[in-house]
């Protein structure tokens, strides 16, 4: 094949190819509702961490905050597996002396529910501006009440 044919192609596939980029313009952030009852805390946090970054949409761009919001309704139900509700330990550090608090997944769960769904998915998602910027969008409730009705929230479902 001569210099003149590939180089005829080149310039055919470079005009035919064209990747579509998301930016702050043409994206659409959507709103999805997932209940916590009876589902284990890794599956909901990790199914709420890909509709945050928007890794569910065949537009997804990693540099780009295209995900939706997330509500998640009755944290104060989630299951944990196995012995975590006791074995699992949950740190706080004052940064004083001997700052250091310990909670075990049981107390977590029975007295700040909310907190240890947020910090599930929170940990899920990057680091850095990008990724608080999509943790803005993740709403938290402990029973089934939620300010967000009039958004019409889609359910999700959880297997």
């Amino acid at each position: 094949m001569s210099l003149f044919w590939e180089n005829k192609l080149i310039k055919e596939r470079k005009e035919t190819m064209k990747t579509f980029m998301a930016n702050k313009e043409n994206v659409n952030h959507k709103w999805f509702i997932i209940d916590a009852e009876g589902k284990p805390l890794g599956r909901l946090a990790t199914k709420a961490a890909t509709i945050l970054k928007g890794k569910h949409k065949a537009t997804f761009t990693p540099n780009v905050d295209c995900g939706d919001n997330v509500i998640i309704i009755n944290a104060k139900k989630v299951e944990l597996t196995g012995n975590k509700l006791d074995d699992k330990i949950y740190y706080n550090h004052s940064r004083f002396t001997g700052g250091l608090r310990e909670r075990t997944a049981r107390v977590m769960r029975d007295n700040y529910s909310v907190e240890m769904v947020e910090r599930a998915v929170k940990d899920m998602l990057p680091n850095g501006k990008l990724g608080r910027q999509m943790y803005k969008k993740l709403f938290v409730y402990a029973d089934e009440n939620h300010k967000q009705e009039a958004q019409k929230p889609e359910k999700v479902e959880i297997k």
